[in-house]
């Protein structure tokens, strides 16, 4: 790789002319910058970020990464911290893995090089080097939607078991037995978590758990759903895992002419803004997604201030049953538990 030197000397100025040119520092006129940048072009130059955000120490800039950005869930999340963050004086650097490791740990070295400040992460991989790495160079980092195995990291999450517990427990009690169930990735915690609290909630009765793999996906969902109607045509209910998984669901569902509620029930785990627009309107649990972000924002921003605190902090939240059409009459299933409606709780990590 080309050196500052080198561009340099191919420009015919000195290193500190290039450093001034391509850093935008005033003093440089437009000729002369034009002439650095085609020289550091021709040579491939690339100017080392991490050095010079070294030198500057502060660089008001945090990063968030997500595991899918067409995830309303995440892009409401983004929204919120990107909108908070900028209220501090912050700006935002965002990045998408697509539940890519590799990406996870491209975008996690980029964000040390960039020097920033502190990090949001949605970790497709709890046990990445990487995370280790940015934590011993001081930058903190809060963990949402998922927890990372690095103790010295916070985070913020909703009670995934205990959601689709309680989204099972709902079908139950409406007299439903054969209720079959549209999980994630068994890789990813939030996957493992929900088709657990299912499966917990199925074997209380007694009752065989029907559940197949959607990955999170729409089209991994349409053809997980077809195959679990066709291993089991006398499904009554279908849990769903996330939002994506459930346009799948509804697309597999309606193109066998089998109605909602009524020859299926259904009950969607996330509440996107079109849950209320489909017909029927969904029965949801849905995540308090602004609280998570702000608990994620106050918790990163009180490391970036320079908190004394050793322990970590692990938030949960719960899920809030919205009881629509999907599964029923909503009427007839009596008062929402308390506890789906509780505020987050801190527990030390």
């Amino acid at each position: 790789m080309a050196k500052l030197k080198q561009v340099a000397e191919r420009a015919g100025v000195s290193s500190a002319t290039v450093s001034r040119a391509l850093s935008g520092t005033a003093g440089v006129t437009p000729a002369l910058r034009e002439r650095v940048l085609q020289a550091a072009a021709e040579l491939g130059y690339r100017p080392n970020r991490l050095a010079s955000n070294l030198r500057r120490q502060k660089t008001t800039t945090i990063g968030v990464i997500v595991s899918d950005i067409e995830n309303p869930h995440f892009t409401q999340m983004v929204r919120y911290v990107e909108e908070l963050s900028y209220g501090l004086g912050f700006r935002v650097i965002l990045c998408n893995t697509d539940e890519t490791v590799d990406k996870q740990r491209a975008y996690l070295d980029m964000l040390m090089e960039e020097r920033v400040e502190g990090v949001i992460l949605v970790p497709s991989d709890p046990d990445t080097e990487e995370i280790g790495r940015l934590l011993d160079m001081g930058i903190p980092l809060v963990a949402f939607d998922r927890t990372v195995s690095d103790p010295r990291a916070d985070a913020v999450v909703v009670d995934n078991a205990g959601g689709a517990r309680r989204a099972t427990e709902h079908l139950l009690g409406a007299g439903h037995q054969r209720i079959g169930f549209i999980g994630g990735r068994a890789d990813i915690q939030t996957g493992r978590e929900r088709l657990a609290g299912y499966e917990a909630a199925m074997a209380a009765r007694g009752l065989p758990p029907r559940s197949v793999v959607g990955a999170f996906r729409i089209d991994s969902s349409q053809a997980a759903t077809e195959a679990l109607l066709d291993e089991d045509q006398t499904l009554t209910a279908i849990i769903v895992a996330n939002n994506l998984m459930t346009i799948g669901a509804l697309r597999a569902l309606r193109a066998r002419n089998l109605g909602v509620p009524d020859e299926v029930a259904l009950v969607a785990i996330d509440d996107p803004f079109w849950a209320e627009l489909v017909e029927p309107p969904l029965t949801t649990l849905a995540q308090p997604t602004q609280r998570m972000a702000e608990s994620a924002v106050e918790l990163l921003f009180e490391r970036i201030g320079g908190s004394d605190r050793v322990q970590s902090k692990l938030v949960v939240y719960a899920f809030e049953l919205r009881r629509r059409g999907s599964c029923g009459t909503a009427d007839s299933f009596g008062p929402v538990p308390a506890s789906l409606a509780a505020p987050g709780r801190d527990d030390p990590g």
